[in-house]
């Protein structure tokens, strides 16, 4: 599977990106030649955006989410050869393990699962950067898990405090993260040391300075930095960004002006904890002083938020895990937040990773990423018996492509003390899109922690989920939400119509809805600077979905 989600060139600029705008809005509108008459169809976000890609107010720049390759890796190992055995009898784990294990010894490639039930009584770790684990299809190779995380592991707690069990959020029986970083999460929750579970370590402290960064514009792909002397094309770098005492920078991920700066921001201590916000980007030139990344700024640099390059964890990159069905033993669905860890697959520390036909079922938590970057699930599905998180999207997420994902109605009607999400996004994730999903039951979830610049376009949901998050985990949104061409079944408008609610955001085709149930206030005050157009149409938007006419525009 040799497919690119965006082959583009780096020297992509505004002009390139205008040289095509009104050619791609225009063939969009019908699939191919536009009619003059089609034209009402194409809603003025969508020019001003063609004119301000990098810096519009409402509408983030998406075009570059995801793993830039999926590829496909000569086969180095088959899990037959180490032991496994499709007879529902026999523990395969140990044996699909060592095969990875194999393949990561020979510096990478594609262990493979033929066609049939193989039983694991433990979980799947990919540890080894460029090993994919492949099955025959999500129809032919099934997984068939019998344990959860908590008996795997041990019991996982908040390190917030209180009686949560932090499988309800983290972890999966396919677990994909560098392993220093894997071994070192194991054994701190071992220890009940609850750590951080981001990009610098359990205790935010594993990295060091490479170099500050002079102040910059969101959108920019070049900034000069003080010393260049360690970065050199194809690194990975963090730019960190640290808050000030005004908490300037989370009004600035808020949007900016008066809402945010009235916010009282000091008891937000949950929320505190995220930063220095943390984005992970590929270096891609060095020109004396001169940096140019892979991926456009995500926000301004300011000098008061001591903006700078650093080292951090070990990534795994290149992995993946493709044509296969995780189909966990069947058990009742545990209490809120008191999750055992009959969890799906996640990627942590992952960058440029990606996960495609892959269906789980009966699982507590669905897909995660935690902490990763540049990732792509495509062709993803949760079902079964119903559970928590179908996606999570955490700790620092960033750039991240969820397409072709479907979200299954239960088999079983959900216990009275439980609670259902849907796609989450939370603490301080940015510029990740969720693009042509079905979802029959389940909301866009968000859990508070100041996720911004996030999108959602070509979606049908029957919107029955309701959202989370402590108080202390700050507002909901930030700045530049979108949801573009959402069809909504049950016509509730709870976190579907974003004018009301987020500030700077941009809410576009989206059918008819209405409040009940969860009904949220907006955590700013004051005009939200929201916009709304083709409100009361079903799939009428042209574009029809925006990641992909971003993507297209970039080429």
């Amino acid at each position: 599977m040799s497919t690119t989600h965006h082959d583009v060139t780096a020297g992509m600029t505004r002009r390139t990106l205008l040289a095509g705008a009104t050619a791609v809005a225009a063939t969009a509108v019908t699939g191919g030649t536009a009619h003059a008459s089609d034209d009402g169809q194409v809603p003025s976000l969508w020019r001003e955006f063609t004119r301000t890609p990098f810096t519009h107010p409402q509408i983030p720049y998406v075009g570059r989410a995801g793993a830039a390759r999926i590829r496909r890796l000569p086969v180095v190992a088959d899990v037959r050869a180490y032991g496994a055995v499709a007879d529902g009898v026999t523990d395969c784990a140990p044996a699909i393990n060592r095969a990875i294990a194999a393949a990561g010894r020979a510096g990478g490639g594609t262990v493979t699962i033929p066609p049939g039930t193989f039983r694991i009584d433990g979980l799947i770790h990919v540890g080894y950067d460029n090993v994919v684990l492949r099955g025959a299809g999500s129809g032919r190779t099934t997984l068939y898990a019998t344990k959860n995380l908590t008996e795997l592991i041990g019991p996982y707690g908040s390190r917030y405090g209180g009686t949560k069990s932090a499988w309800s959020w983290a972890g999966g029986l396919i677990w994909l993260a560098p392993k220093p970083r894997w071994d070192s999460l194991v054994a701190a929750i071992k220890a009940q040391a609850w750590p951080f579970e981001g990009w610098t370590g359990n205790k935010r402290d594993e990295w060091e300075q490479l170099t500050p960064v002079e102040p910059a514009r969101q959108g920019d792909r070049t900034v000069t930095v003080t010393d260049p002397s360690r970065l050199r094309p194809g690194r990975l770098v963090l730019l960190r960004v640290a808050d000030d005492t005004a908490h300037t920078l989370l009004q600035h991920m808020s949007g900016g002006g008066p809402g945010p700066a009235s916010y009282y921001w000091e008891d937000k201590t949950k929320l505190l904890s995220y930063v220095p916000y943390e984005w992970p980007v590929r270096v891609t030139a060095v020109r004396g002083r001169r940096v140019t990344l892979e991926r456009p700024l995500p926000l301004d640099l300011r000098p008061e938020w001591d903006p700078q390059f650093t080292t951090h964890v070990r990534e795994l990159t290149g992995s993946g895990v493709e044509g296969l069905t995780l189909d966990v033993m069947e058990t009742p669905q545990s209490p809120h937040l008191l999750d055992k860890g009959y969890n799906g697959v996640v990627l942590q520390c992952a960058y440029d990773c990606w996960v495609d036909d892959v269906t789980v079922r009966n699982v507590d938590n669905g897909f995660g990423l935690v902490a990763a970057s540049a990732c792509t699930l495509r062709r993803t599905r949760v079902g079964g018996r119903g559970e928590h998180h179908p996606y999570f999207c955490r700790e620092g997420s960033h750039d991240n492509l969820i397409e072709d994902f479907t979200v299954e109605q239960r088999t079983v009607p959900a216990p009275a003390d439980t609670q259902l999400h849907g796609i989450n996004v939370e603490g301080l994730s940015s510029y990740n899109v969720w693009s042509r999903g079905e979802m029959q039951m389940g909301t866009f979830d968000s859990h508070r922690g100041l996720p911004f610049a996030n999108v959602r376009t070509d979606i049908t949901v029957n919107n029955n989920g309701r959202h989370g998050g402590d108080a202390n985990a700050g507002p909901l949104f930030g700045a530049r939400f979108t949801h573009w061409n959402v069809r909504v079944t049950n016509g509730r408008a709870g976190l579907m119509r974003l004018d009301g609610l987020a500030p700077y955001s941009a809410t576009v085709g989206l059918n008819t809805v209405t409040d009940f149930d969860q009904i949220d206030v907006p955590d700013f005050t004051g005009d939200l600077h929201s916009r709304l157009e083709l409100y009361g149409t079903s799939d009428a938007v042209r574009p029809r979905n925006l990641y992909e006419a971003q993507r297209a525009l970039s080429r």
